[in-house]
């Protein structure tokens, strides 16, 4: 059976339900419609649905076969970013101004999943293979740790292999590490007084917070070179003259390594305590969430690879190509430049690369030590089953992660399809290796090898509940 006309001919149900999930634009943890309308979708086609799962009201599974054989599993997103409202026109227009926007295309993400497994339902419905089929319905990765939550709870406990994807400007299989990290928020607690009469009986919780933050900044340069240590003032006071008696920030500490990470976040929370000293103010330390890096199988990427060679990268339409052209405008000309080195490119490819506004092509494999300079809570999944992710071209070179030019073209023809392409290239891997016995043991045996190397600690401390109000 072939299951990229499959999609192909179900095209229009896809294209819906992502639109219908771009409408939605739902924050972390707070996907109801989103979460809710892929489960009915998964539920009408005949799989059995699991919600809630993991404690999370918004995570689901939803599971599709038989007992005997294999168990793929194929994640999906859904949570959109704060302020990136944004419509479906090559140039700067929110739907209603600060409002949410898929600004990382998690619209696409889930739906690209959905049409995997409802095209491997087909091959197993007419006795081609046997198995099953789950679709982990992952919220909150922005920031949330929805998997590393699901992972810790053991929701993705006896899956064979895992297979994901992300938009991106270009079609792929990456090799590279990504981030592990920690969410944190660090309350500073002092005391109140008038801030022109008495601010000496003060202790200000603000320059608790602003200490902190200063001592971060000088910790930069004794750190490793890809980590990384971003925060924001949360809460600072209410009134100039009045000594605030509370004060917090959101910190997020990130290293290649789970090992990195703990050592840099012991050296932070160093700084918080010695600010709080200096200030006579006392500091609450709470961990929200945390990602692990990757632990990447090659034997699953090599099988991604193929089956996107297989079929083949889409092409856009002329009218893509105009839209591409138009937004084009709006993204800085050093953008391709600043990422393409994470993809094995040179300063001659992106010479040949800025003559185009759309990627239509797949790259070849690109194996390095480059550490991504981002986090993905499919970290935590790849830890637990033999975990492979493709990127497929949803957007037009150049596009700033996390923008609105993201949100635009999560509507129309350039990001759906990469989206379809996703899909088909996951439904025929997840085939392959569902037919596959010696290809599917060693993509465990590797798992098994590299993982019994490496020292795993889940990063989600003991008691820390999925951060459902954030």
């Amino acid at each position: 059976m072939n299951l990229s006309d499959w999609i192909e001919e179900n095209r229009s149900m896809f294209v819906e339900l992502s639109n219908e999930i771009w409408g939605y634009a739902e924050l972390g943890y707070k996907e109801f419609s989103s979460s809710k309308t892929l489960e009915d979708a998964l539920e009408e086609a005949g799989f059995k649905l699991e919600r809630g799962v993991a404690g999370i009201p918004t995570a689901f599974a939803a599971s599709y076969g038989n007992a005997e054989g294999p168990v793929i599993g194929i994640l999906g997103e859904y949570d959109a970013l704060p302020g990136l409202s944004q419509d479906c026109v090559p140039y700067r227009k929110p739907l209603e101004s600060g409002a949410p926007g898929h600004g990382c295309g998690h619209n696409m993400l889930g739906v690209a999943g959905i049409a995997s497994v409802m095209a491997v339902k087909q091959a197993i419905d007419s006795g081609e293979v046997k198995g099953r089929i789950i679709y982990y319905g992952c919220p909150a990765e922005e920031g949330g740790a929805g998997k590393a939550f699901m992972a810790k709870a053991g929701i993705f406990d006896g899956v064979d292999i895992c297979l994901t994807w992300h938009p991106d400007t270009f079609n792929s299989v990456p090799y590279t590490n990504f981030l592990a990290n920690y969410r944190v928020i660090f309350r500073f607690y002092g005391k109140t007084a008038h801030a022109a009469m008495d601010p000496f009986n003060g202790r200000s919780a603000l320059d608790a917070v602003e200490l902190m933050n200063v001592g971060v900044n000088y910790l930069r340069e004794h750190m490793i070179p890809d980590a990384r240590v971003h925060y924001v003032i949360t809460k600072g006071g209410i009134a100039p003259n009045v000594v605030p008696d509370f004060a917090e920030s959101l910190y997020s500490v990130r290293a290649p390594r789970t090992d990195q990470l703990d050592a840099l976040f012991e050296r932070v929370q160093d700084i918080a305590k010695g600010a709080a000293l200096m200030t006579g103010t006392e500091v609450e330390i709470k961990v929200i969430s945390g990602m692990s890096n990757m632990l990447v199988n090659e034997t699953i990427n090599e099988m991604l690879q193929a089956k996107m060679e297989e079929i083949g990268a889409p092409k856009f339409s002329a009218e893509e190509h105009a839209f591409a052209q138009e937004l084009s405008k709006s993204i800085p000309p050093e953008s391709l430049e600043n990422s393409a080195y994470v993809y094995g490119l040179d300063a001659k490819d992106v010479a040949e690369l800025k003559k185009l506004v759309l990627f239509e092509d797949i790259l070849p494999p690109f194996k390095s030590e480059i550490v991504m300079p981002g986090s993905t809570d499919v970290g935590d999944v790849s830890w637990v089953a033999p975990t492979g992710q493709i990127l497929t071209a949803c957007w037009a070179l150049g596009s700033p992660g996390h923008s609105w030019q993201i949100v635009a073209q999560g509507k129309m023809g350039i990001g759906q399809r990469g989206m379809l392409y996703a899909g088909k290239v996951m439904a025929a891997s997840a085939l392959e290796f569902m037919k596959n016995d010696k290809a599917r043991e060693k993509a465990v045996a590797e798992f098994k090898q590299k993982r019994a190397a490496a020292k795993y600690v889940s990063p989600i401390p003991e008691g820390t509940k999925p951060p459902l109000d954030i």
